[in-house]
Order: C-alpha cells, then sequence, then structure tokens
C-alpha cells in the first residue's frame, strides 16, 4: 500500500530538519566539512603508517642485534673451549720440554760426574804451596793416568745409557750405510769443562757449534739453557738443553758452574703427539707451535697440510695472519687467517722459557656452522613474522570493524587453544606408552622422540632433535634401523622388523650384548615445514626371545631323545627319522619356505616314526616279507604319532603334516585329500620319506642307488608325488653337493 505524507507525517518532517540542518539550500553537500573529514583521517592514517614504520625498523634492528649478540655468544663459547685445549696442549709440551731437561739433571747431579768434574777443575789450577808433584815417569803417572781413563770410560758408559733411556740419540739410519763412511753428528749427550772444552760424548754428538757454544757459556754462569729449534746435520728439527754442573761442596745458588751437561736430541712425534688434543672431534681442529726471528714467522711443527716441521715460513707483516697476532700477543683470541688462507678462529699461549708460541684454531665456517645455520633460521623467521604481523596489523586495522575479522579472530583463538589442547594430548599419550617412539627423518635425525625414547637415551627428549641416531643410539643400532627406514620411505609402506644386535650365548649369558627388538615402521609424509620421516616404536623383546630360544632347545632335547627311543628299536631304520627330517629341510629350504614352515618340515619328520614304538621289534626287525597286516601296521605308525601329540602345541602345521603324511597327488590317500588340499610341508615329507627309505639299506634289501631312487620319483610325479618337492630334491643332489652329503645313508649299520 502506497503512503501519503499524511501518512507519515513525522518522516516528512524529519526529512525537512534534515536538509535545513546538513544541508544547504538546494540540497547542495557541504563540501569543508567532508574536506576536514578526509583531512582528519588522512593524518590518522599517516600516523598509523608512520608508528607501523617505526616499530618495524625497530624490530629488524632488534632482530640484527640480537642475532649479532647470540653469534657474539657461541664465538664467546669458542675462546673458552679453545683456552681448554690450548692451556692442556701448552701443559703437555712443558712437561716435554721439563722432561728432557730432568734428563740432564740426572746427570748434572750425579755425584760421580761431579767428582770426576771436581777433580778436573782442581787439576787445572795451580799445585799447592809444599806439594811436590811427582816427576815424569814415576808410578804416580801412571796411576793418575788410569784413574783418568777409568773416570773417562765410566761417564761415556753412563751418557750412552742416559741417551739410549731419554731419546738423546740419533735416529737409525735409512737404507744402506757404507760401512767405512763415518756418519755425521745428529744427536747426543757431551761433557764440557769450565773452559767450554768438551770432555766426553756419546758417539753421536755432534761438534759444538757457535749456538751450542753460547749456551754453555749462560749455563757455567748458573742457569740453566735452551738451545732453539734448529735444522740439524740429518735435516731433522734439533734441540738441546744445558745445565750447569757444579762442585760437590758449592752451593748451587749463585755459584759459578764447573762444567756442563749438554744434551742435543731430534724433534719429532715425542712432542708433536703432544699436541694433538685425546677426543677430538673436529676435522679443521689443529694444535701448532711458532716463532718469530726478525720479520719471518717460522711454523716448528707439522701442519694437518703435510707441510714438514720448520718447513714453511711467512712474513710477519702477512695481513690478518693468526700466528702473527699470536706472537704479537701471546694469549689474544680472534677470527683471523691461518696460513693457508682460511679464516679461523684463534687462541694462542706462551709456551714457558722459550720463544715459542702455541696456537690452537679451528676453521670458522665448522665452529660456526650450526650457529650461522640457526641464526639465518632465526633471522629470517624473525623477519617473516614481523612482515606478517605487519600484513596482519593492516588486515586487522582495515577489517577490524567488520564481523567477519572478528569472527575469524576468535576462531582462530579457538582453533589455536584447540591445537595446544591436542598438542598437549598427543604429548600425554605418547609419553604413556611404555616403548620409545621416535620420528627420524631420511638423515636420520630426530623430528620427534617422545619420553621412553629420551629416558632410554640418556638426555632431554628436547636435545635429541636434530641428532642423527648413531649419535643417540650407536652407529651399530643406526645402521641396522637406516636401512629399513630407508627401504620404508621408498615403498612408504609400513614394515614390522625383528632385529638382532650381538651373540646370546648357549646359557644365554651376555645379556648386556645381546638384545632382540621388534620395530615397527610408520612413512609420515612430509610438509612445507617437515621433510618425509618414519615413526619408530621400539619394543625390547630380547627376554621373550631368551625364553623361546630355551623352549625350542628343549623341544629339540625332546624329540632327539623319543627319536632315539624309535632308532633303538631297529638297527637298520636308526636314523631315519633324522635323515628324513634332514632332506625335508633341505627341499624346503630350496623351494624358499619360511622359517616357520622350514621348522615344522623339520620336526614333523623327526616325530613321523614315533608311533613305531608300538610295533614289536621282531616285525621291525624281520628279513622276511612282511605280511599284510605287518606292511599295514609299519605304514600306518605316522596316525599312531599323530594320536600321540595331537594335543601338543607346536609353532607350526607340525601335527597336521604327519597327519597327511599318507595322502597322494592323485586324491588316493587316506583322508581323500589332493593336489594343492594337501599341506605342502606333508609332501615335502612324502617325498623325503620315500627317498630316504630307498636309498637306506634294510633287514630285507640293499640300499638303492641316489639316481636310480630320483628316476622312481620323478616317474610317479603327478600321481603319487608332487613335481615341486620332487625337483626341488634332484636339484639339491646333483647342484648343492647332496649326493655327497648324503652318501653315508647308503652304509650298513654293520659297516664301520
Amino acid at each position: 500500500m502506497a503512503l501519503t505524507a499524511k501518512d507519515k507525517p513525522d518522516q516528512a518532517a524529519g526529512d525537512q530538519n534534515s536538509v535545513n540542518a546538513g544541508e544547504p539550500a538546494g540540497g547542495e553537500p557541504d563540501s569543508g566539512s567532508e574536506a576536514n573529514t578526509k583531512r582528519r583521517v588522512n593524518r590518522m592514517v599517516l600516523a598509523i603508517v608512520g608508528a607501523m614504520v617505526v616499530v618495524i625498523a625497530l624490530a629488524v634492528t632488534g632482530t640484527f642485534y640480537f642475532v649479532e649478540s647470540e653469534r657474539t655468544r657461541d664465538i664467546q663459547a669458542w675462546q673458552i673451549r679453545l683456552g681448554i685445549v690450548a692451556d692442556s696442549r701448552a701443559a703437555a709440551v712443558n712437561g716435554w720440554v721439563e722432561q728432557n731437561f730432568r734428563h740432564m739433571r740426572e746427570l748434572s747431579e750425579n755425584a760421580s760426574l761431579q767428582v770426576y768434574m771436581s777433580e778436573l777443575a782442581f787439576a787445572g789450577e795451580e799445585e799447592p804451596q809444599g806439594v811436590e808433584a811427582p816427576e815424569d815417569g814415576e808410578p804416580g803417572d801412571e796411576l793418575v793416568e788410569d784413574d783418568e781413563a777409568a773416570s773417562a770410560s765410566y761417564l761415556r758408559n753412563l751418557l750412552i745409557a742416559t741417551a739410549e733411556r731419554s731419546g738423546f740419540k740419533a735416529p737409525p739410519p735409512i737404507g744402506e750405510v757404507a760401512a767405512n763412511v763415518e756418519r755425521v753428528g745428529v744427536a747426543g749427550i757431551g761433557l764440557v769443562d769450565a773452559e767450554g772444552q768438551a770432555i766426553v760424548s756419546t758417539p753421536d754428538m755432534p761438534p759444538l757449534s757457535g749456538k751450542v757454544r753460547n749456551a754453555v757459556a749462560k749455563a757455567l754462569d748458573g742457569e740453566q739453557a735452551v738451545i732453539d729449534m734448529f735444522v740439524g746435520a740429518s735435516g731433522e728439527p734439533t734441540m738441546g738443553f744445558v745445565l750447569p754442573v757444579f762442585g760437590i761442596q758449592d752451593d748451587a745458588e749463585g755459584a759459578k758452574g764447573i762444567g756442563a751437561v749438554i744434551g742435543l736430541r731430534t724433534v719429532g712425534k715425542d712432542l708433536y703427539d703432544r699436541l694433538r688434543q685425546p677426543g677430538e672431534t673436529e676435522t679443521t681442529s689443529e694444535t701448532y707451535i711458532v716463532r718469530s726471528a726478525d720479520a719471518t714467522i717460522t711454523f716448528l711443527t707439522p701442519l694437518s697440510d703435510g707441510t714438514p716441521a720448520m718447513k714453511r715460513s711467512l712474513s710477519s707483516d702477512t695481513p690478518n695472519l693468526a700466528a702473527a697476532m699470536a706472537l704479537a700477543r701471546p694469549g689474544g683470541f680472534g677470527i683471523m687467517t691461518d696460513y693457508a688462507g682460511i679464516e679461523v678462529l684463534s687462541l694462542s699461549r706462551q709456551i714457558a722459557n722459550l720463544p715459542w708460541v702455541l696456537i690452537r684454531k679451528i676453521s670458522r665456517d665448522e665452529a660456526l656452522a650450526a650457529t650461522d645455520s640457526r641464526l639465518k633460521t632465526i633471522l629470517i623467521v624473525s623477519i617473516l613474522m614481523i612482515v606478517g604481523i605487519t600484513v596482519a596489523v593492516i588486515a586487522v586495522w582495515r577489517h577490524g570493524s567488520s564481523l567477519r575479522a572478528t569472527q575469524a579472530a576468535a576462531n582462530m583463538k579457538v582453533a589455536l587453544e584447540r591445537f595446544e589442547n591436542m598438542t598437549k594430548f598427543m604429548t600425554v599419550v605418547s609419553n604413556s606408552q611404555p616403548n620409545p617412539v621416535v620420528a627420524v627423518d631420511g638423515e636420520t635425525q630426530y623430528t620427534f622422540a617422545n619420553q621412553p625414547a629420551a629416558d632410554e637415551a640418556g638426555i632431554p627428549a628436547a636435545d635429541m632433535m636434530g641428532k642423527t641416531m648413531a649419535g643417540v643410539m650407536g652407529p651399530q643400532k643406526a645402521q641396522a634401523f637406516a636401512e629399513i627406514n630407508k627401504s620404508v620411505l621408498k615403498t612408504f609402506e609400513r614394515e614390522t622388523h625383528i632385529v638382532t644386535f650381538g651373540d646370546e650365548d648357549d646359557d644365554g649369558e651376555h645379556a648386556e650384548e645381546f638384545q632382540v627388538i621388534r620395530s615397527y615402521h610408520v612413512p609420515l609424509r612430509g610438509d612445507r615445514d617437515y621433510p618425509p620421516a618414519v615413526l619408530m616404536i621400539l619394543s625390547d623383546v630380547t627376554e621373550l626371545s631368551t625364553e623361546k630360544r630355551r623352549g625350542e632347545k628343549m623341544t629339540r632335547q625332546l624329540i632327539d631323545t623319543l627319536v632315539s627311543v624309535v632308532d633303538r628299536r631297529d638297527p637298520f631304520s636308526a636314523n631315519h627319522s633324522s635323515r628324513v627330517a634332514e632332506v625335508a629341510r633341505c627341499i624346503a629350504m630350496d623351494m624358499g619356505l619360511d622359517p616357520v614352515e622350514v621348522q615344522a618340515v623339520d620336526i614333523a619328520g623327526n616325530l613321523m616314526n614315533l608311533g613305531k614304538i608300538f610295533i614289536p621289534p621282531e616285525t621291525l626287525t624281520k628279513t622276511t616279507g612282511l605280511t599284510p597286516e605287518e606292511i599295514s601296521q609299519v605304514s600306518n605308525a605316522y596316525l599312531t604319532t599323530v594320536e600321540l601329540i595331537q594335543d601338543v602345541e607346536f609353532e607350526g602345521p607340525v601335527v597336521e603334516t604327519i597327519r597327511q603324511l599318507g595322502e597322494t597327488w592323485g586324491g588316493t590317500g587316506p583322508l581323500g585329500l589332493k593336489e594343492g588340499e594337501i599341506l605342502l610341508g606333508a609332501r615335502i615329507l612324502a617325498v623325503a620319506n620315500v627317498f630316504v627309505g630307498m636309498v637306506s639299506p634294510r633287514a630285507y634289501r640293499g640300499a638303492m642307488p641316489f639316481q636310480q631312487a630320483a628316476d622312481i620319483l620323478m616317474e610317479q610325479t603327478g600321481t603319487k608325488y608332487d613335481r615341486k618337492p620332487v625337483t626341488a630334491l634332484i636339484n639339491f643332489l646333483e647342484n648343492r653337493g647332496g649326493m655327497r652329503r648324503w652318501a653315508h645313508f647308503r652304509e650298513s649299520p654293520s659297516e664301520p
């Protein structure tokens, strides 16, 4: 129904008031008011955008600051690690130096050596007044000369023994050495008097060079001296250690030496091994020693790139060189470049009383690889989060008044709570499982582990994330499970395995070395955050497996006992059951049957003749032909066996295999079964039974040749016997050594 102005007077009045108050005459809008509103909106938008830009800039700056602080913290952690190793290696080098001085000190403090040196020093002084020296040719001269020769011989032997024991000797020659060519002195121990003149030395002691005499002069002043490393006559790095010899009644403190002990030795594995850190796992870590001479830095020890000791030198002004920093500032730490130009983290330590500096370094790429990867991920994730948050803020701001946005936010909150609750629930469920449950990716790295898995590993579940299976459970188990996981990821089908680690003794000992684990492997499809992985549920069934083996062993012993009872009743049928079992087992394995089926055939073959214990011995050993009743009694003995063992539980179909032993391929057996209706184990056992019977001698006939027995079996395939087990038997006889293996079947019990 149409409305007139009368019908709605209030509306008309309201419209008129509206026009009067909000619009100018003529119906034109107020442009000034709209402009002001737009300006206010624009200023608000600019303020919000400016604030967001400031917040984003602060967030990005804070992210970079956090990343750099984390990197600095990890570098400081490496400084501590390198310092610990450097301190231990420096202590080992100092110990090596002190050890060599200790060998020299044993000589310098030797009472006999001190007496001899004191006598030489006294003999060099003027004779005391009032004492007449014996004239030449008098008996006293000969006694003095003999005493001196004896003392010199004693000291030489003492030096040689010390050199052999302490390593102050020349290395053995390499290759042939001409007998008439004198060997150049390389290393040894020698004594000099107060004038620096040689008294006695070991055979390979080199002559006293200038640097040796300088060290001797220092030692004669009462101080120990080191002859720094140099390339000796043998081409090997050589060092010397010199100690003064004091008189017996001299006070060593502040006294002058009456002589000196000099020890020269080649530097080799004894020192270099002390630079290696035990248990080191990093591939680029290295410890070496350097020294500075003028503007050259010499590397005194072998380097990891194969450079021998003292064969590499670099200029001390090489830019950013770790060795230059170490010599300029021993004990310093920094990120420098090593001798090969590789950026490394290096730390140094001064070697006591030597111009040596020990450097411990590791490649920056190896040391900070995990840190850089982690921080890079943090940086990328943080920036993405900042961008995402910014976009979300803009979206929320633009649609803040929208009911849909509000509802979406509410739904998101509910979904997040549900997700958190579900995550907690799944964590509780997985942790309540008694078995370890883990997930690993194709690189064998853990992506999930429940609490039992963490308890078994001995580390928190969070710490297992990112570690490899080899690092947590050991290389042997990791390799076994990795192969299974590789197959699961390839086929993407679930698999169950029984994995055995170690060998159990017959008595069940060494349980800690033997473990059986049933593992369930479930493939997990990957997504954008996680690669494809495999969920593994591991169950330790060692005790169950051990008990099963014991039960199987007891069962086998019982079966052997029952079989022996039957065998004693008929010497011509002795071992018949065990031989049938052996032949049946070989046929089953050649046909590729699973272990349970093979075991069932084996046990059935051993027990099949158990019913013969009810047959009189005279019937079993009868040399003349058997009556029809006796033939039936012997032929159906296996049915008596079935009655005896039908209530016994076996792992496989043992009882049914024996029950169907008399069935034929054509269906003429007592049960009327034919072809595939007959158990495969029964078909195999029937072939093995008749084969052993034909090739074994009996009281009333001789043994049949293998080939003749095989021909008879082949003729009766398709009517009495299945062709497959017959073919497998012939294959084993002709191609797998069966004729040689079973040749003893044809021997008569009377034969040796």
